[in-house]
């Protein structure tokens, strides 16, 4: 099947989503975090073979390193945003594979993105993206995800390396405000472009049938009775048959972030 063409971004800024492959782990450890960050920060500070400074690839405004998956605001500069993607992928899993022996494609084949035309979306991202851990249960506040943008917006002008462009976006908003708006959670009928969307591949009475006839569920709820450990291998079988997160969740009524990071 033919894949859609992208659409363009009248601005240059789009969304971009990287995945692990089969929604695999693409961090195991804190140095692979740290090494993807040192790739986006070669993306904004590229250099020549003689280490003489090039002109920037592109701009970063906001990212959200999760276990599984990578969300990025970026503006197009010196690169298209295909090839600025490539060249993280590829360096970043030159270091994966080597680290961990893996062989094969690290991340999905076809990364994601939708663009941003206005600043109202932009602002939703930013806080969409910063978000991320706390929507996944992975801890309580924004401020207490290490591997976000948010911590060189909270330390701009403290001479710490930046990924980002944060002035850009101070300009236009101050601290302040933009914290506030952060730490308030997104309504729940917000649309942004995720993994799922354009994607649901099953319908629901595919679903419910996979999840009988595979783990003997008389109703997608009772996936509620197994301890922790089934209910997410079951809910990852799921999700690798072709039910969305969305659809999980409407489904069995478990939450979104646990269907999210099973």
């Amino acid at each position: 099947m033919a894949r859609n063409p992208r659409i363009v971004s009248g601005t240059g800024i789009y969304h971009v989503m990287m995945r692990g492959i089969n929604r695999q782990n693409i961090f195991e450890d804190t140095e692979d975090y740290v090494r993807f960050r040192a790739i986006l920060q070669q993306m904004v500070n590229p250099t020549d073979e003689n280490g003489q400074l090039m002109p920037a690839r592109c701009t970063f405004y906001a990212y959200c390193l999760m276990t599984n998956h990578v969300h990025l605001l970026i503006r197009e500069n010196a690169e298209t945003v295909g090839d600025v993607i490539k060249r993280i992928g590829i360096s970043y899993a030159k270091h994966f594979n080597k680290k961990y022996q893996h062989y094969g494609h690290l991340f999905q084949d076809r990364y994601k993105s939708e663009p941003v035309n206005d600043a109202a979306y932009f602002f939703t991202l930013l806080r969409y993206i910063h978000q991320n851990p706390v929507a996944a249960g992975i801890t309580k506040s924004v401020n207490d995800y290490e591997w976000s943008s948010w911590n060189e917006y909270e330390r701009a002008g403290c001479g710490i390396p930046l990924v980002c462009d944060v002035s850009h976006v101070l300009a236009r908003m101050p601290l302040a405000e933009l914290r506030e708006q952060v730490n308030e959670p997104l309504p729940k009928t917000t649309t942004i472009l995720d993994f799922d969307s354009g994607d649901i591949s099953r319908s629901d009475e595919d679903v419910k049938e996979f999840l009988s006839s595979s783990f003997g569920l008389r109703q997608p709820t009772d996936i509620q009775l197994y301890n922790r450990e089934r209910r997410d291998d079951i809910i990852r079988e799921a999700k690798l048959f072709g039910a969305s997160i969305r659809q999980l969740v409407r489904l069995t009524g478990i939450s979104f972030s646990i269907i999210r990071t099973a």
